[in-house]
């Protein structure tokens, strides 16, 4: 099991690697995270996963399932979260206060824990957060509880760039309980860079203190990876067309445009500033489209968002962006609220209370004009994740069929997400593609990491005692 001094720490880096490095020696690996938060997910069969576990499954050479991820929280305002339980959300408990939902979770974790062991040879766990967080520890089902279940041993990973890691890792190990730090096998360091020699006597003295070793130093990889939340800060690119992404507070699925930094220069637009000189603005996923819609205009996003259409310029709603597009939103689920859209396309969007979950549908674009015309009759496969449908309002130039896009001008409103994750598609649409497949990405990355860790220790730790 991977677990982390605090959240972005590393731990689901270090446990794809771990997936990709057990599978290559031809085990059956399986990633397990019992319970995730994040608004990015893909659909699998059966339903809904966290984004970093669909990829750990891909690492491991598996197919992604529900059981790999049992309990997943989309939050949706600083008290509030959809719950979604073996891929399917729970209004119920998705109601409850914090503190009440752990008693009615667990069963499903333990199950697909269960599940998965008997028929994988290696589940990789990964943890979430801290296990220190001693104000949360009698609701915490994602970390040492589930090491308990596994009978898992356990490596803390802390991110050194953020100063303090040693810290980190004592203060981690110290804070927990006695039989706990038994199951503490190994500390890795991650994202270091500069003079390796400089932490030297630091891992030695924390293995004095501790008991416990550093299997490794990793250094501050550019992996190409989405992080989990899919919103960090996007790598620079000295060259490349400048792309604005708005980034509505819950904006959703925004790990779809990681590939989209090996192309272009990419920013997410939280100002108007920030729109100046893109030659394409994207309006992403969102779990609350009103309410996006409503932070939206008083960001004053607005005007610029029409003076870039006016100027001939590309505009791209995907999913929740393709509501805003439209005429208004109309709300039948009682989740949200209604709110008039941004009148660029002429379409309608209705809320419905259930979702509509898709892992793959693939459709061929019609002919298109002006700036889009370069996605004429190319194929696109993509997942689908949203409550809601839309429908034409005017006549309207579709730009996918069954109600899966349209287009006007520079405007491009599409329900499929991963559009810009697809080669052709990116290169359609910006000149440019990726000159790495995402599972040669997964090896780069795992021979990067692995050179840093002490392998045979790591090893050891898997083998029957």
């Amino acid at each position: 099991m991977v677990q982390g001094t605090s959240s972005w720490a590393g731990k689901s880096l270090l446990a794809t690697v771990l997936c990709r490095h057990f599978a290559r020696q031809g085990m059956s690996v399986a990633p397990f995270k019992a319970q995730n938060m994040s608004n990015n997910a893909r659909v699998v069969a059966g339903g809904e996963i966290g984004t970093a576990q669909y990829l750990q499954a891909l690492a491991a050479r598996a197919t992604p399932d529900v059981r790999m991820n049992p309990v997943l929280v989309k939050p949706e305002t600083d008290r509030t979260s959809q719950v979604i339980i073996r891929g399917v959300a729970d209004p119920a408990i998705s109601a409850m206060p914090w503190r009440a939902r752990p008693t009615h979770l667990w069963a499903a974790i333990e199950d697909s824990l269960r599940s998965l062991s008997a028929a994988f040879e290696l589940v990789v766990i990964e943890g979430a957060g801290s296990p220190a967080e001693i104000n949360l520890r009698d609701t915490d089902l994602a970390n040492m509880r589930v090491a308990r279940l596994a009978d898992a041993p356990v490596i803390i990973v802390a991110d050194i760039e953020r100063g303090g890691a040693l810290a980190h890792l004592y203060g981690t190990w110290a804070l927990l309980d006695a039989q706990d730090r038994q199951r503490v096998r190994g500390f890795v360091l991650n994202r270091f860079r500069g003079e390796l020699a400089l932490l030297d006597p630091a891992p030695r003295q924390l293995q004095e203190l501790t008991g416990v070793p550093t299997l490794g130093v990793v250094p501050l990889l550019a992996h190409g990876l989405p992080d989990e939340d899919g919103a960090a800060a996007p790598r620079p690119l000295a060259h490349g067309r400048r792309v604005a992404i708005v980034r509505y507070p819950t904006a959703s699925n925004l790990d779809e445009f990681k590939r989209l930094e090996e192309v272009a220069a990419v920013v997410w637009a939280v100002r108007p500033a920030d729109l100046d000189d893109a030659e394409l603005i994207i309006l992403p996923g969102s779990k609350h489209v009103s309410r996006d819609l409503a932070w939206l205009r008083a960001a004053g996003l607005e005007a610029p968002l029409r003076a870039h259409v006016g100027a001939g310029r590309r505009l791209l709603g995907i999913c929740g962006g393709l509501q805003m597009l439209g005429v208004n939103v109309t709300d039948r689920s009682g989740r949200d609220a209604d709110a008039e859209g941004l009148g660029l396309l002429a379409v309608r969007s209705e809320l419905a209370p259930t979702k509509r979950l898709a892992a793959r549908t693939q459709a061929r674009f019609a002919t298109l004009s002006g700036p889009w015309s370069a996605l004429s009759g190319l194929t696109v496969a993509g997942y689908e994740i949203r409550h809601g449908h839309t429908s034409a309002h005017d006549p309207v130039q579709v730009a996918l069929p069954n109600d899966l896009g349209w287009f006007r001008g520079p405007v491009l409103g599409c329900y499929l997400h991963g559009l810009l994750e697809s080669p052709e598609i990116l290169h359609a649409t910006l000149g440019a593609a990726p000159t790495q497949s995402l599972d040669e990405t997964i090896d780069r990355l795992t021979d990067g990491v692995m050179a840093a860790l002490d392998e045979r220790r790591l090893e050891a730790l898997i083998s029957p005692s």
